[in-house]
């Protein structure tokens, strides 16, 4: 009886250690608003629903040993038991790649593409200023190696991202004729695929080094070979702490789409 007890009690402690992370997740993903995205809303409702079904987690293992007494139950039973640990087991893999790409380092880069992202007026986001300062600091390290800034101009964009890069670099130190402005881009795929185009033109190398947030990075690096691109590298910049779940998560949404439909 005491050797029951002691692992009921574990249980319990164990219910309990993961209801608090479930809870600090939720936080997690909460602290990315005003500035939220899809990742910001399905991590939440994950982890709202992993935390209720950590609260009643009892009542679940009853409900599923009632269904277990008919063939049809234990079938839906199983069923529902083994694509959660599909999912678990393919979101894992995500990451893992996910985080492989991030220190897949160059030794020296031939050449440097800065993928774009949300300009405000005619200044940099603190996203973009990120990989900015990242590129400054690769350029830095290797003065004889050209740079690409890939971004186009939204709606809400005074100038183009690329234009906003160049003058940021610029300013930053790196000189002007080290930069390739490609300026027609909407999204990763474009900046991807012009960019490796303006390296045509110019006669370079399509061996990349691609700098962007580091959760970005295998999908970025899957886009650029599907583009033809030689040797792909990359340079991460740090995505603020806050964001890092809710980018995440919608990385394996729009992985998910880039393996079904391509991009």
């Amino acid at each position: 009886m005491k050797m029951i007890k002691n692992i009921l009690d574990s249980m319990t402690a164990v219910r309990w250690v993961l209801l608090v992370i479930e809870l600090l997740l939720i936080i997690w993903f909460a602290a990315a608003f005003p500035f939220g995205n899809a990742g910001t809303v399905i991590g939440g409702i994950m982890c709202l629903f992993l935390a209720a079904a950590t609260l009643e987690w009892n009542v679940i293992v009853r409900f599923a040993k009632r269904l277990c007494k008919t063939g049809t139950g234990k079938a839906l039973v199983i069923s529902v038991v083994v694509i959660a640990a599909a999912m678990v087991l393919y979101f894992a893999m995500l990451s893992a790649m996910m985080l492989r790409s991030i220190y897949n380092k160059p030794d020296k880069p031939n050449v440097v593409v800065v993928l774009g992202c949300q300009v405000r007026g005619d200044r940099p986001s603190k996203m973009l200023r990120r990989r900015l300062d990242a590129a400054v600091e690769l350029l830095g390290q290797y003065p004889d190696v050209k740079c690409v800034v890939s971004g186009g101009q939204g709606s809400d964009e005074k100038i183009t991202e690329a234009q906003c890069m160049k003058d940021y670099l610029v300013e930053e130190g790196i000189p002007a004729d080290r930069i390739i402005m490609e300026d027609k881009s909407k999204t990763t795929f474009e900046n991807l695929k012009f960019s490796l185009e303006k390296l045509d033109e110019l006669g370079i190398s399509r061996d990349i080094t691609i700098v962007t947030d580091g959760y970005h990075q295998y999908r970025a690096g899957l886009i650029a070979k599907e583009q033809g691109a030689g040797e792909v590298t990359t340079y991460s910049a740090d995505t603020e702490f806050r964001h890092v779940a809710s980018h995440w998560v919608r990385e394996w949404v729009a992985l998910t789409k880039f393996f079904i439909f391509g991009s």
